[in-house]
């Protein structure tokens, strides 16, 4: 079956809903309608995440995460090999699948930066946590909880995570990155798309499947930058340290703010270059990607190991919640009440959609002021988890 880049019907009518539900030039693997499919498989996949990862972190924090992270990638890898024989004519059965991968990849990520919290500390976590985000480790033995430091018996509740507020607003950052990445991911190639018509380099799409070079070209950059970010993200952070305690954030906090700079100027040079466009795309992603293995750190540093699975999965709930579950349908919503006004222009069809993607920087820089408030209380906030 072919994975073919299929444009949503708002690209060529105005009052279509495709681009209300945030799908042109995306990915589909079957030829069905392509509205129900995206939107299906999307938000199947982010709910059945958000639904069990507070499970598996609850879990992960009272018994042994070895079994659960071993039956948890079993399952997802089964589930994902077995969808691979789905035929079109079963496509709910494709969706369901996206749900339990969702569930068995949650069980993942909820535990594992838990697992190398309790081997590394200090500069040594942080370089594990970047490997960790760039090839996954496995095989190592499951170390006792706690290990990184005394062992500690304080009856910590849930609720006690709401009360650190480094959490709580590193929480709030990360799902300001994952708004944007979201947004992006669904809606930069069918933006780069339309400046290329614009600038008279591609025609309209007017058929059902249009073929475009845009998705490919900004998943490889997306790919290396992400590679990119975390390396340079935990070196940075390294060296910081030797000048200030508080370094984890405001490296974050710089990233994020240096970030918004470079998506705005995605926005300004896209109608005149496409190549200048995928330069700024190449600093600004770099710079936003820089905070992934490091906002894991931070939570390590102010939650104690007994609570670190619950933190963990809370953190990845709020993550998707406020931000990948809905960015990219907030966008469409606001592209298509912009280019309604004038319906058959190809140069408004752009604009409407690049004035729609400015929610973007400005929600990464809201995210960059959360990891400030973070870095008021990091220190605090680690010496209470040290001391419990």
């Amino acid at each position: 079956m072919d994975v073919r880049c299929l444009e949503a019907p708002s690209v060529r009518h105005a009052g279509g809903r495709g681009a209300a539900r945030a799908i042109v030039f995306s990915f589909c693997y079957f030829q069905l309608d392509i509205i129900f499919c995206l939107s299906s498989l999307s938000a199947v996949f982010i709910c059945s995440f958000m639904v069990a990862a507070p499970i598996f972190g609850y879990l992960g924090d009272r018994f042994n995460r070895k079994v659960i992270l071993s039956c948890g990638i079993f399952f997802w890898s089964i589930v994902t090999l077995l969808s691979s024989f789905i035929s079109k004519e079963y496509f709910w059965l494709f969706v369901l699948s996206r749900g339990l991968v969702g569930i068995g990849e949650s069980s993942y990520s909820s535990i594992s930066p838990t697992i190398i919290g309790d081997l590394f500390t200090s500069n040594t976590r942080t370089m594990m946590l970047s490997v960790f985000y760039l090839a996954i480790p496995l095989g190592r033995r499951q170390p006792r909880r706690g290990a990184d430091r005394h062992p500690i018996h304080s009856p910590a509740c849930l609720s006690l995570l709401t009360l650190c507020r480094s959490y709580v607003f590193s929480s709030l950052a990360s799902a300001a990155v994952s708004f944007a990445t979201g947004a992006f991911g669904i809606w930069i190639p069918g933006y780069l798309f339309r400046a290329r018509v614009v600038q008279k380099t591609a025609e309209a799409c007017t058929k059902e499947i249009c073929s475009s070079t845009d998705s490919m070209v900004f998943g490889a950059i997306t790919c290396v930058t992400g590679l990119l970010g975390v390396v340079i993200g935990a070196l940075t952070t390294r060296l910081c340290r030797q000048k200030t305690e508080r370094a984890d954030p405001l490296v974050c906090a710089v990233s994020m703010l240096g970030s918004a700079i470079f998506i705005c100027l995605i926005f300004v040079v896209a109608k005149k270059s496409i190549i200048g466009a995928y330069v700024c795309i190449f600093i600004g992603e770099t710079l936003l990607f820089l905070n992934w293995a490091i906002t894991a750190d931070i939570l390590m540093f102010v939650v104690i190991p007994t609570r670190r699975a619950t933190a963990v999965a809370f953190q990845s709930f709020t993550s998707h919640l406020l931000g990948d579950a809905g960015s990219p349908y907030l966008i469409g919503l606001i592209s298509d009440a912009l280019q309604q006004k004038y319906t058959t222009s190809a140069l408004w069809r752009f604009l409407s959609l690049g004035y729609a993607l400015m929610l973007c920087p400005f929600i990464i820089v809201l995210g960059g002021m959360f990891f400030l408030a973070t870095a008021l209380y990091f220190l605090d906030d680690k010496d209470k988890a040290e001391a419990q």
